[in-house]
């Protein structure tokens, strides 16, 4: 009877490790990210995750279970409110973060600082923005081995549209003159 253990050679498992001088930012992952408010620079660790960009860079392609990115932005930037039907977690590394989430009146807010954590139930409307004073990084980590899309307010696929990107059926991002 097996104990479930593996032996991995070490090329095996370097194919599983990301290095942070390695890693180019993807500025244009999302719908919003053309927004100036929503303005991040992401950077898809394990896994694609809920990217809407069919060509996004991933350090580390084998998901099992969840996907991890770093997000960086400078203060008063983030991202808008959307949703997804697996769970989302955030963990700050460097400043302070704004975690909002629900639409209009019923609006709700945490201020998180380094290494706080909350973890957004699937099909909550969140979003988030840097609420410090310089650029800062953060942890998302979102659940389950097939990440799915978001979904978006209307408002901000209009306002996405007036500068020239669309989201095709399968979710990814369009640029107008490809869309027509």
């Amino acid at each position: 009877m097996s104990d479930g253990t593996k032996t991995m050679t070490r090329d095996e498992m370097m194919t599983r490790v990301a290095r942070w001088k390695d890693q180019k930012p993807n500025g244009q992952m999302f719908v919003d990210t053309r927004l100036p408010e929503y303005e991040r620079d992401l950077y898809s660790i394990i896994g694609q995750g809920v990217s809407e960009d069919p060509d996004n860079p991933v350090a580390i392609t084998d998901v099992e279970g969840f996907h991890m990115a770093y997000i960086g932005c400078e203060p008063g930037k983030g991202a808008s409110l959307h949703s997804h039907p697996t769970v989302e977690v955030f963990i700050p590394v460097t400043g302070k973060w704004s975690i909002y989430w629900n639409e209009g009146e019923a609006g709700e807010e945490v201020i998180l600082e380094p290494m706080d954590c909350v973890s957004v139930p699937p099909g909550v409307m969140r979003g988030f923005y840097n609420a410090g004073t310089e650029h800062a990084l953060m942890i998302g980590i979102v659940g389950g081995t097939d990440a799915t899309k978001v979904e978006w307010p209307a408002e901000i696929l209009d306002r996405a549209r007036a500068t020239g990107l669309r989201l095709d059926a399968d979710g990814n991002i369009l640029e107008a003159s490809a869309a027509e």
